[in-house]
């Protein structure tokens, strides 16, 4: 496992002995999980979107460069 995979489960682990150790239930995590989930995933499709933008825009744009 490399280190970064360690990493992320000891960080995993840690939040959730947090939330355990501060009375959320298995439900409320799950809830609180899936909020995660939905952020990482709207942050995801807003990353494709500006890229897909951008390359749209320099493909349409004339070149600078070329000469007429």
């Amino acid at each position: 496992m490399s280190t970064d995979a360690k990493g992320t489960k000891i960080l995993a682990r840690t939040f959730f002995n947090q939330l355990r150790g501060n009375g959320y239930t298995a439900t409320q995590i799950i809830a609180v999980a899936t909020e995660l989930i939905d952020l990482v995933t709207c942050d995801l499709r807003d990353g494709v979107k500006a890229n897909l933008a951008a390359a749209s825009k320099s493909i349409s744009a004339p070149s600078a460069s070329r000469e007429i």
